[in-house]
């Protein structure tokens, strides 16, 4: 068996093969109900898409379909889907009048033409391939884009170029107002809080004034009352906090120690 017959006789194989993967991830992209299947069934396309390329010697496409198609289309569209939320509804409200009619006729127009183009490809034969794959694919490729087609090639580029600017025009938002100085945000901060009476600053430290430095162990106040807020809501809940009044005690016993300790000091030195 020569090369060219192997070759064919393979890629006739991946056709049988992939083709009905081709054809019910087509049809899972356009029925799944999720956006995130329909994403995963166009990935199983495209890929099939891609190894039917290598299998008919087209390096170059090979490479193109998974690194453009698969590798950054295909991610465009799961990213906006995490942008968006994969649990939102489209609106099923018509903005264009009668345009289920104008999408009807355009896929009928769509069919008609991969019909003939498929009825072309299995019946005629391809008007010079040979010629043209006769330096190699890439090469071929390259000099019908590069030269023959150049200034088409730099069009659709340039319609690229104005489609993302277009894009990121609309979606770019305009302040309508003043933008805050730090100043104007920390006395907007400060007023938030004396209207809901919290203290703007930090909460003190469990443990901070009493015999133990516990995470719950409630602090003490400079005048030896508890600070119900040092101490995790969720240990509260739990009931695992220290009680609050033996430690207000033990403090007030500590007091009244070295206030006793300093009066007889000065009636020594009396």
């Amino acid at each position: 068996m020569t090369p060219v017959v192997a070759m064919a006789a393979g890629a006739e194989v991946a056709f049988w093969l992939l083709a009905p993967v081709i054809v019910l991830g087509a049809l899972g992209t356009v029925l799944a109900r999720k956006p995130v299947h329909s994403a995963v069934c166009l990935a199983a396309v495209m890929i099939s898409l891609a190894i039917q390329y290598a299998a008919l010697d087209a390096p170059f496409l090979f490479v193109i379909q998974i690194i453009v198609y698969t590798g950054a289309i295909l991610m465009l569209f799961v990213f906006v889907m995490m942008l968006v939320g994969v649990d939102s509804s489209d609106s099923t409200i018509e903005t264009i009048k009668n345009q289920r009619w104008y999408v009807l006729v355009a896929g009928v127009g769509l069919f008609a033409l991969l019909f003939l183009a498929i009825g072309n490809a299995v019946t005629g034969e391809p008007a010079g391939l040979a010629e043209a794959n006769s330096i190699g694919n890439a090469e071929a490729l390259a000099e019908l884009i590069f030269h023959r087609y150049i200034f088409v090639f730099e069009a659709i580029a340039a319609l690229l170029i104005t489609a993302a600017v277009a894009a990121m025009v609309l979606a770019h938002g305009e302040r309508l107002t003043k933008k805050k100085t730090q100043p104007e945000l920390a006395a907007e901060r400060m007023r938030r809080y004396s209207e809901q009476g919290v203290h703007p600053g930090p909460l003190p430290g469990s443990g901070t004034f009493a015999r133990h430095n516990a995470i719950d162990t409630p602090a003490l106040l400079a005048d030896g009352t508890v600070a119900e807020n040092s101490v995790s809501p969720t240990l509260r809940a739990r009931g695992q906090v220290l009680e609050g009044e033996r430690l207000a005690d033990a403090h007030h016993d500590v007091h009244r120690a070295i206030s006793a300790s300093l009066s007889d000091d000065e009636e020594d030195e009396e």
